[in-house]
């Protein structure tokens, strides 16, 4: 280790402030040297103390994943050296599928498994919620129901020794979520928030809460849309748990599984197979994809 520095870990991210909890338990209000950005809530660092509270992140670890999205500008990073993505839906306000398939996907993607929370499980609109949710319980997403101001032990084996991020659309109901599963959450945020400059009430930045000494919980800002700029055509079928047995079976090689004839996917979901659904959400992710690449070499 170079002379001076100390190693710890993101556990709040916004803009390009963070703060990082070091080995002792400290936590350090930190920038970056120079111009860099990218940092994560999640990374491991190595900072240079420049007061008894501040400090200066000098390098970023290897990471062992990285959840993040983009669009045509820009990627935007979520979290590292996660183990799952908790994608969280409610009946009300009415989740967006788009989302969940998009969060899904990106989870694939980056190697991580993923859980699915229908939280407000209390309200009569959760039937319907939940039976739009099935198909992706069949796929093998595990599907929690319960309600985050009732009780959310249904979660807890699912965050037991895992690195978990919480994603999902505004109004779903995650501060509720991490207030339930880390008792003193609530001031804990405030407390960052003021050391960010961030005074919202809403989450404007991703955090790390200590469940146990196994287990911690990222919350993330919640999302209107999830880009997915940075992953080619392939990925992104490969991202498809249910379309991986009929990859390279198609008539062409290089088959986008859009209109093409002996397309092994759309085979199968003309013959009820595939869900038309799954494969709507997968062809809108590459025709978005492919008229941005049309745009960008135009």
């Amino acid at each position: 280790m170079a002379q001076g520095l100390l190693p710890g870990r993101v556990v709040a991210a916004h803009g390009k402030r963070y703060q990082v909890e070091l080995a002792d338990g400290r936590i350090l209000g930190c920038v970056t040297r120079g111009k860099k950005t990218g940092v994560a809530c999640g990374d491991r660092v190595q900072v240079r103390p420049t007061g008894s509270a501040q400090g200066v992140i000098e390098s970023v670890g290897p990471r062992e994943s990285l959840l993040y999205r983009s669009d045509p500008y820009r990627q935007k990073v979520l979290a590292a050296n996660v183990t799952q993505v908790i994608v969280v839906v409610a009946a009300v306000p009415s989740f967006y599928e788009e989302l969940v398939n998009r969060a899904l996907v990106a989870a694939e993607a980056a190697h991580l498994r993923s859980v699915i929370v229908l939280n407000k499980a209390d309200l009569s609109e959760t039937a319907q919620a939940q039976a739009r949710l099935a198909l992706y319980h069949q796929l093998g997403y595990p599907l929690v129901k319960l309600s985050a101001t009732r009780d959310v032990s249904p979660l807890h084996p699912h965050l037991a020794r895992q690195v978990s991020v919480l994603v999902g659309q505004s109004g779903m109901g995650k501060s509720t979520l991490v207030n339930a599963l880390v008792p003193g959450a609530h001031a804990a945020t405030r407390e960052i928030s003021q050391a960010l400059d961030s005074g919202r009430h809403t989450t404007t930045h991703a955090t790390l809460y200590h469940l146990d000494g196994e287990s911690d919980l990222i919350d993330s800002p919640g999302l209107q849309e999830f880009g997915l700029y940075h992953l080619s055509p392939e990925e992104v079928a490969q991202a498809f748990v249910e379309f991986r047995p009929y990859l390279g079976r198609c008539r062409f090689h290089n088959c986008r599984h859009l209109v093409e004839p002996g397309c092994a996917i759309l085979e199968a979901a003309e013959n009820g197979t595939l869900s038309p659904r799954r494969l709507t959400a997968y062809q809108a992710i590459v025709r978005e994809h492919l008229d941005w690449q049309a745009r960008r070499y135009a």
